[in-house]
């Protein structure tokens, strides 16, 4: 039976929106349970793994049992330009993995310009630690490739977790160009309080706290995404924004429980994209926020960390 709730929380897409200064990953070395656990965002160690021949970068954060949490950032994002509030936050009760897919940031490879074959690195990736079920969340970009995951191996799938992001065809999404072009000359905190944030006071004071938030990590940072990267997955974006009348049909496939997490605001990816797929997701509940826009779990990262965990729960 059809499950929906929603809840309402009162309190970039661009190739530079959470793309901050990077600095290149060190060698890992061996962790034991103890160090994984007393480890966060700014200090846990760049680990590698071999997936299909090429080097996979990926950091563990909190508790080393139970069913982990994998994390698929936005367009242009590494493992560096998450909200270290909220990867903290969900690390306190779970083991969370970040990581950078192919060809990205520290990745080795040539990263694929389709949804489906991030997808598809993705699960490389998750079967190359030895993991057999995961909860997934996905922002953005990443959104688009969680549902993929789900779509091309359930059983490898839990729970999902969607923020900022919308179904095939997404509305909105394809004036992605037009948004892009309007970030001309921003300084990096600009882009990302515009494509992030609102134009409220309350919003553009959370933005800039997440935004300093995200240059806490001084030593062994990402390094920057190459062009060739950013193109690719520009052009997997687009392709993905592109109109499909069975997108929202396709999605009905999905039986795990799903948390829809939304901006009311959202500049690159309208709450509507959200509101029709808790629509069509029959074990869904839907998180709009407020006055919040495209990184709207960022802003409210206190409210979103306590609905995740009692969702993953």
């Amino acid at each position: 039976m059809k499950t929906i709730r929603k809840i309402s929380v009162t309190s970039v897409l661009c190739l530079t929106l959470f793309t901050t200064l990077s600095m290149s990953c060190r060698e890992e070395s061996e962790m034991t349970v103890q160090e994984i656990q007393a480890e966060n965002h700014q200090n846990a160690k760049t680990r590698f793994v071999e997936v299909k021949g090429n080097t996979f970068a990926y950091r563990i954060l909190g508790n080393d049992n139970g069913i982990p949490l994998v994390l698929l950032p936005g367009l242009g994002g590494s493992m560096d330009d998450w909200d270290p509030a909220v990867i903290d936050g969900l690390a306190k009760k779970y083991k969370v993995i970040i990581f950078d897919n192919k060809g990205v940031a520290s990745s080795k490879g040539t990263t694929p310009n389709t949804i489906q074959a991030m997808a598809d690195d993705a699960i490389d990736f998750v079967e190359a630690l030895h993991i057999n079920k995961i909860n997934i969340m996905g922002f953005s970009m990443g959104g688009f490739v969680a549902q993929r995951v789900v779509l091309t191996k359930p059983s490898l799938i839990n729970k999902v977790i969607l923020t900022g992001t919308g179904p095939k065809g997404a509305i909105g999404l394809a004036n992605l160009p037009n948004i892009i072009a309007g970030a001309a000359g921003l300084n990096p905190e600009e882009s990302f309080l515009q494509f992030g944030f609102t134009n409220s006071a309350e919003s553009i004071a959370a933005g800039k706290a997440a935004f300093n938030r995200i240059q806490l990590r001084t030593t062994d940072r990402d390094i920057t995404l190459n062009d060739a990267t950013s193109l690719s997955q520009l052009t997997a974006v687009l392709e993905w924004s592109q109109p499909n009348s069975n997108a929202l049909e396709e999605i009905k496939q999905i039986k795990n429980p799903v948390l829809i997490v939304h901006g009311e605001n959202d500049l690159p990816v309208s709450v509507q994209n959200a509101k029709n797929m808790a629509q069509n997701l029959e074990h869904s509940e839907l998180l709009i926020f407020p006055d919040s826009g495209h990184a709207s779990f960022f802003q409210n990262h206190n409210a979103f960390v306590s609905k995740a965990i009692e969702f993953l729960q």
